[in-house]
């Protein structure tokens, strides 16, 4: 049973090689931000964050598996599209980019609880057969120290690390230090529920065991660089 990981995501193909999965990887082809203006301008509302997460896995997934039956027409195996974002309050945070947002952004944490939501999208795919998909969504609260200081926060931010990751934050490296507690599935929090992932896939039919060791014989030695499709 092969697998393709909807995303080139570090923490995400981290995540499934701890839980004996190596995936090929493939980049979707998705303009987030315009995805959700369109949905938003349609039904004339702001989406929640659960449904913000959730669209945009659908699409990532959809988006690589509609290209791999194109371009890898005896590909055999599932598609596994994510999307995360931090909430806070009522109030979305995504990646900072920039550290003068970062460290703004964990003045403001320190001391509080937010939650982190996750979306997931499996797409079953087999030749000959139409494209069979299920999703869901799952969340994680999390609490940070209160006494993190000014210093250590700008040498967090300084490490690059908060830049590009949703909530400004993370869990399995650097930023875990200042994180007091999560309640929920840990791997939530890293970037995808893998717990929740597994029950998608047994809704398709597939053994969670059957994906173990994946490898992927059209990567030759390094499964799990990017493939461009």
């Amino acid at each position: 049973m092969r697998v393709c990981l909807a995303s080139t995501s570090p923490a995400r193909l981290m995540l499934l090689g701890q839980f004996g999965i190596r995936p090929l990887t493939v980049a979707p082809d998705v303009d987030e931000e315009a995805v959700i203006a369109t949905v938003e301008a349609s039904e004339s509302r702001t989406l929640a964050p659960d449904e913000h997460v959730l669209l945009l896995a659908r699409r990532k997934a959809a988006d690589v598996a509609a290209r791999l039956r194109d371009d890898i027409p005896d590909f055999d195996g599932i598609v596994i599209g994510g999307d995360s974002m931090f909430e806070l309050d009522g109030e979305v945070l995504g990646k900072p980019y920039t550290p003068e947002n970062a460290i703004a952004r964990w003045r403001a944490m320190r001391g509080r609880t937010g939650v982190l939501h996750s979306g997931h999208a499996v797409v079953r795919i087999e030749p000959g057969e139409a494209p069979r998909e299920v999703h869901a969504t799952a969340a994680a609260s999390v609490s940070f120290v209160e006494d993190v200081t000014d210093a250590e926060i700008e040498a967090y931010v300084a490490s690059g690390e908060p830049l590009h990751v949703a909530g400004a934050f993370t869990v399995d490296s650097l930023g875990g230090a200042f994180i007091e507690r999560v309640e929920g599935d840990p791997s939530t929090v890293v970037g995808m529920s893998v717990s929740t992932v597994r029950l998608l896939v047994r809704e398709l039919g597939v053994e969670w065991t059957a994906l173990w060791n994946t490898t992927d014989p059209s990567l030759g030695s390094s499964e799990t660089e990017p493939v461009a499709l």
